[in-house]
């Protein structure tokens, strides 16, 4: 693996907290992104949260339950999904996030389209997560246009509707950490802050099973960069593969792979069954003693507004 320079790493003493519009998200304990896709076709929940009632009710729900987040998407990004245009992503997320403009957490939105970005900052979105990486035309120039929205940084080989097409690496983990380190210093040069910055190796986005095996046990060398962490591991068909067990059966693997995450630095866990995950979390955290785990009940599990 390729060594990082201390030039290329921030400091972790500074990175108390990853700023994310008016919210800022303690790296002291783990938080919980729960998963609010708006898509037909996505691998787990296609189709169940279209309606802008049905997921305004669905994220009331993982905010009780503990999430800190809510992820809005509205184009698949599962292997071999095929990309959708602009305007229909726009049909999908623009009434779910009217919706959600009053959600006492962070509202994130999964997508790669500027136009989406721009519509959903609008919109009081106070997160891109992005998994190509402000790279498509346009995009890095929307997020620097926001003063203040946090950005996730996914590292993705390929594209969606090809990336599973025998992914390959002499070194996966030394290849996903150096390609992070260099976009990660390309979109900070372009005047994104920093403590703006959360990085995601992209589990499942052009790796193989045993690739997504091999970094999540090197997961501690992507915490090491000083960045926010976030993985998403959540019912993913490596699980399905290490288990033999359906999506629709794969919880116990993904609360496991979940707790391995945040026992290897994981700031932030992409879930969809938030209650269950901070649950397990909250076991691990009361042992472990480490003052890192699931976020407390009640007004607990809200994150801190910056003031004004």
């Amino acid at each position: 693996m390729t060594p990082v320079t201390p030039s290329a790493t921030v400091s972790r003493a500074k990175m108390t907290a990853w700023r994310c519009g008016r919210y800022q998200l303690g790296l002291d304990r783990v938080h919980l992104m729960g998963v609010l896709n708006v898509t037909p076709d996505s691998f787990s929940d296609g189709g169940r949260y279209a309606d802008p009632q049905a997921a305004l009710a669905h994220a009331l729900q993982m905010i009780d339950e503990g999430a800190t987040i809510i992820d809005v998407g509205g184009e698949s990004t599962r292997p071999g999904a095929p990309p959708v245009t602009a305007d229909e992503e726009l049909g999908r997320v623009l009434p779910v996030l009217r919706a959600l403009r009053d959600l006492p957490v962070a509202v994130s939105i999964d997508t790669s389209e500027p136009l989406v970005m721009q519509a959903a900052l609008d919109l009081g979105a106070a997160i891109i997560n992005d998994v190509r990486a402000l790279r498509r035309t346009g995009a890095l120039e929307v997020a620097c246009s926001s003063p203040d929205c946090g950005v996730v940084l996914m590292h993705m080989a390929g594209e969606p509707a090809t990336m599973q097409r025998d992914p390959n690496y002499g070194d996966v983990l030394g290849e996903v950490l150096d390609w992070l380190v260099q976009r990660r210093d390309s979109v900070a040069a372009a005047g994104i802050a920093p403590e703006r910055i959360a990085l995601d190796p992209g589990f499942g986005f052009g790796k193989t099973h045993g690739h997504n095996r091999e970094l999540l046990a090197g997961l501690g060398e992507l915490h090491a960069l000083g960045h926010p962490v976030l993985v998403g591991l959540s019912r993913k068909s490596t699980l399905g593969e290490l288990t033999g067990r359906p999506v629709t059966q794969r919880l116990p693997a993904s609360l496991a792979a979940a707790l391995i995450a945040a026992q290897r630095g994981a700031h932030i866990v992409r879930v969809h069954d938030v209650g269950a995950t901070r649950d397990a979390l909250a076991v691990w955290q009361s042992v472990a003693g480490s003052g890192r785990g699931a976020p407390a009940a009640g007004v607990g599990n809200q994150p801190e507004e910056s003031p004004g």
